[in-house]
């Protein structure tokens, strides 16, 4: 079998782990070096796909052979202007993961080589995942990317990382349970309708009854609000994210929750059309509540992490509206927002990990005056969070003005509403800061070490892509609009016509 692009990018990473893990553990430095080594080399070819991929088009990168003859599955990988976008933010993010994770595998319950290894066989799942054009491969890759990131959170957490670990194995496996249902209908129907076949080229053109179509997207959207995650389907998010380490963390938010969100797009608008018009209403309620629920719980909250975390699920809430508004400016809103969220965030659980790191707390009342010791600290961490709260001229802002402008053409009351979740971010984003950083020095902050080489570089990526896609996003947006144009196609809809008021004198 010829190894294709795409499968070479996903067996880097994977390879890289298992030359991690063969290192011996008297060399940590060694293992964090090539595990380092791994990821940029991903990183490189997934540069190389992204710019080919813009030139010549997705032909070039499609995969498919036959796995499992009996069952109709085959190894098939394929990108949409929705998967590199995805591809790439998981590529980007595990280099600078791994190097700003330098030391914070130390005090885990495994050597330090087993972290490095982990975060790159989560890497190469996920690529998998955001490539995968048959339903019962990417439904295999969905369940396997829980177990790197359980022993993530329970290997090398805090105090409770098993409680936390096992809840999120829990909440995620429920879903993947009920996505599995579905699975095995869409196989089921296909088999009655000729060969079977998990292929989305061939399931797309099954002609389903609205009861059944309805049922197998109702197991779809459930594993995809869990992963996402929505309201009610959030709490196992803000426990993972507390106990996890920070670029654990980065992980979980900036890429694997990501699944959730590129699930809704490519399986429930692209296999089940009738039945995700038919949930609008239903979802961007969920929606519109995630985005208040979450901003709301985050100013309340007294732990950094759990902050962050609660910001994350009000902000997968506007993507999940721009999503099921079934627009093509709220469509491409939300896919340029999962990459800027991921940026941002990222950006956000970084710095807050160096700060927790020097402090060895994570309490928000525990600090305060880190701007006069640690200036370049606090000075990221403000960028970090005007990022996070959309300020105009950063990259998030774009996305989200395009969601709400996209949910206001159709669902004019649901968009006016979801405002309101703007001026809470900037609350809960410069309270934190204020208590963190500002007013006199507090005890145990007068020592604290500002931000070293190592971790200046780390994190100079994503602020240079924030100001940069912020200011120019059209490279991004120009990929990804070929695949929204072909959903809103698949799903029947069109944009609003855009209403022009007539005056007196043109009757």
């Amino acid at each position: 079998m010829k190894i294709g692009w795409l499968t070479l990018t996903l067996l880097l990473p994977l390879v890289g782990a298992l030359v991690t893990m063969a290192v011996p553990k008297a060399k940590a430095l060694l293992s964090k070096q090539v595990a380092l080594g791994f990821s940029l080399l991903t990183l490189a070819l997934t540069a190389v796909i992204a710019v080919g991929y813009h030139q010549n088009g997705a032909a070039d990168y499609e995969e498919n052979h036959t796995w499992i003859e009996a069952f109709g599955a085959h190894y098939a990988l394929g990108l949409d202007g929705v998967g590199i976008v995805l591809v790439v933010l998981t590529a980007l993010l595990t280099p600078i993961v791994l190097l700003a994770s330098w030391n914070d595998a130390k005090s885990g319950r495994w050597s330090e080589k087993s972290f490095f290894a982990w975060i790159l066989a989560l890497e190469a799942l996920s690529i998998g995942v955001f490539a995968a054009t048959d339903v019962f491969l990417f439904y295999v890759l969905f369940e396997a990317t829980l177990i790197p990131m359980y022993f993530l959170i329970g290997g090398f957490g805090g105090a409770q990382r098993s409680y936390a670990a096992v809840k999120f194995l829990l909440y995620s496996l429920l879903g993947g349970l009920l996505m599995l249902a579905s699975v095995v209908g869409l196989y089921v129907i296909s088999a009655k309708n000729g060969d079977p076949s998990y292929l989305l080229a061939d399931l797309v053109k099954l002609d389903l009854s609205q009861n059944t179509e309805r049922w197998l997207f109702l197991g779809f959207f459930f594993a995809f609000a869990v992963k996402a995650p929505m309201v009610p389907f959030h709490t196992w998010l803000p426990d993972a994210a507390a106990e996890a380490t920070p670029g654990t963390s980065v992980l979980l938010v900036g890429i694997l929750d990501k699944i959730g969100t590129f699930g809704m797009i490519r399986f429930c608008l692209g296999l089940f059309p009738n039945a995700s018009e038919w949930a609008t209403p239903v979802v961007l309620v969920l929606a519109l509540i995630s985005v208040l629920y979450g901003a709301l719980l985050a100013i309340g909250q007294t732990d950094i992490k759990r902050l962050i975390a609660y910001t994350s699920i009000s902000h997968f809430g506007f993507i999940v509206m721009g999503i099921f508004a079934l627009t093509s400016q709220g469509l491409t809103g939300s896919t340029l927002y999962m990459f800027n969220h991921g940026l941002s965030t990222a950006a956000l659980f970084l710095v807050a990990g160096y700060l927790i790191s020097r402090r060895g707390s994570a309490r928000i009342a525990d600090y305060g005056g880190v701007e006069k010791v640690a200036p370049v600290l606090a000075g990221t961490f403000l960028f970090a969070g005007l990022s996070s709260l959309s300020l105009p001229g950063l990259s998030p802002f774009i996305s989200e003005f395009m969601v709400l402008a996209g949910t206001f053409s159709r669902h004019k009351v649901i968009a006016v509403i979801a405002v309101v979740g703007i001026v809470l971010a900037a609350l809960y984003i410069l309270i934190m800061y204020q208590r963190l950083m500002t007013g006199p020095v507090r005890d145990g902050i007068e020592k604290l070490k500002d931000l070293n080489f190592r971790e200046v570089f780390a994190i100079a990526p994503l602020l240079v892509l924030i100001v940069g896609l912020g200011v120019y996003p059209k490279p991004v947006v120009d990929i990804i609009k070929p695949a929204v144009e072909s959903t809103m196609q698949r799903v029947g809809v069109t944009d609003p016509a855009p209403q022009v008021p007539v005056t007196e004198g043109h009757k």
